[in-house]
């Protein structure tokens, strides 16, 4: 009589302090990635797929699974499932018209947004990794990611990936569309440059720059928890009801973005200082403060670290490479765009300088984790960490001939927010010359005409900036 058949389980990976946080965030709502394409030529949905899997193989993190553990809590991934996943939902006309009359329904919230807008909402705000679904599937792994595909009218299809951000920061969301986009242009077998392995940041970071000592970590933790009390928040509509992301875009023309760029330039300065400083001005002026009455409010700036990494990472090396850098400013009514832009910028650049986006890292990440354990830290509750989120570097887009052959006509990438987070994220991105920002809330938190006068406030912040008689060489 033979040996009964033993059991080969997939070997696993400890998830790093950075993912360990991207868990507790995403299940609480912040963090849920998604890509949203609208094309107006019928998907080959076999292509499609082919193109998910030729990805899937040369990035073996989009194959990992998430597996918690029950007794301890901690997660690990299951680095080689025995079964490679790849699941792709297609919505037919009848069953996308039926979800977007549902969603529709809900209020007048919906009324003036596009199909694309609407489920783009819809799918960053399903939740598989909550801790009510992933309490129930844990034991076999959680997928880290999904395709579907929502058939409109008048001849039109989203398409849509979602990620877990544990394994995906906006550099890989990027870098995966661009890819995307390649494989579904040619389909033949093999090419691509293959990931040879994933680790955490942690792991990767240069000896030396995230060396401090344990004074110098107990005093920047009691600063930054007792600073943030002190940071002033946008007025907060509903802090009690259940909560869930909401998108708005900020765009500028040609003309608008090109002397936005060149403004900055000008200063030796990035996009994120001018974007961060329209928001707090905006912020500013929207509370309508008497007496030039001061007001402090917090920044966090996300840097994409993998050219710093030891070994340094290319961008097509999937994975959540990003740290933050956490800054506050005063505001006082009296700033011109520039003057605050300046400031803002500067304040990154010389914590990045000092390496605080390795050296802060640990703390930054615990004093996330406590705040999402007890929420009674943050003010109302409402898990605000601070006004703004920005990227150090916008997203460069250049149409090419095949996206207009594909019929691609739009498209909107961001993450959710409404766990923890600030109160707006900023995902910019300057496509074929112009800016297209899409600004991430938590509602009913803060509501759509809030925010919707925000940005306008903010672009007349922008927009000024350039029409006060200042001349700029383009």
């Amino acid at each position: 009589m033979g040996d009964a058949p033993r059991m080969v389980e997939a070997p696993t990976r400890l998830l790093g302090g950075t993912e360990q946080n991207w868990c507790k965030a995403v299940a609480g709502g912040t963090g849920i990635t998604a890509l949203a394409l609208q094309i107006s030529k019928e998907p080959n949905t076999s292509v499609f797929k082919k193109a998910l899997q030729k990805l899937q193989n040369n990035h073996p993190i989009l194959n990992y699974m998430l597996q918690k553990t029950s007794s301890t809590g901690s997660a690990s991934f299951i680095v080689n499932p025995s079964t490679p996943h790849l699941r792709l939902n297609i919505m037919n006309l009848s069953k996308t018209s039926e979800l977007l009359r549902t969603l529709m329904s809900h209020g007048s919230n919906y009324s003036s947004l596009s199909p694309l807008h609407v489920i783009l909402e819809h799918e960053l705000n399903i939740n598989e990794w909550s801790e009510d679904t992933s309490r129930l599937t844990c034991m076999k792994g959680l997928q880290l990611w999904f395709a579907n595909v929502y058939t409109l009218a008048d001849h039109k299809w989203v398409l849509v990936l979602r990620f877990h951000a544990g394994i995906c920061d906006r550099t890989t969301a990027v870098s995966f569309l661009k890819e995307l986009k390649d494989a579904m242009g040619d389909q033949k077998e093999g090419g691509g440059c293959k990931d040879e392995g994933n680790m955490g940041i942690e792991e990767l970071i240069p000896i030396g720059k995230a060396k401090k000592t344990l004074w110098a970590h107990g005093k920047d933790m009691v600063a930054y928890s007792v600073n943030s009390f002190r940071l002033s928040n946008l007025k907060f509509k509903d802090v009690k009801s259940p909560r869930r992301s909401e998108v708005l875009r900020l765009k500028m023309n040609a003309y608008e973005t090109q002397m936005l760029l060149a403004g900055c330039k000008l200063r030796g300065i990035k996009l994120c200082g001018a974007l961060a400083a329209s928001s707090l001005l905006s912020a500013y002026s929207v509370k309508r403060h008497e007496n030039n009455q001061r007001k402090k409010y917090g920044v966090i700036f996300l840097n994409d670290c993998r050219s710093y990494l030891q070994p340094s990472l290319s961008i097509h090396e999937f994975g959540f490479y990003h740290s933050a850098i956490s800054t506050s400013h005063e505001v006082k009514g009296e700033e011109s765009l520039w003057e605050l832009a300046t400031k803002i910028y500067k304040a990154f650049e010389n914590s990045k300088k000092n390496n605080k986006h390795f050296s802060d890292m640990t703390d930054l990440n615990f004093l996330m984790a406590k705040a999402i354990d007890n929420p009674s830290l943050t003010p109302s509750s409402a898990l605000r960490t601070s006004l703004v989120t920005v990227f150090e570097d916008p997203v460069i887009e250049i149409s090419t001939d095949y996206e207009r052959e594909f019929g691609l006509d739009d498209y909107i990438g961001c993450a959710s927010a409404h766990g923890i987070g600030p109160s707006i994220a900023i995902f910019d991105t300057v496509r074929d010359g112009q800016l297209d920002c899409a600004c991430v809330y938590p509602a009913p938190l803060h509501s759509r005409e809030q925010m919707q006068e925000l940005l306008a406030n903010m672009k007349i912040k922008l927009l000024e900036g350039f029409k006060v008689g200042e001349k700029v060489e383009t």
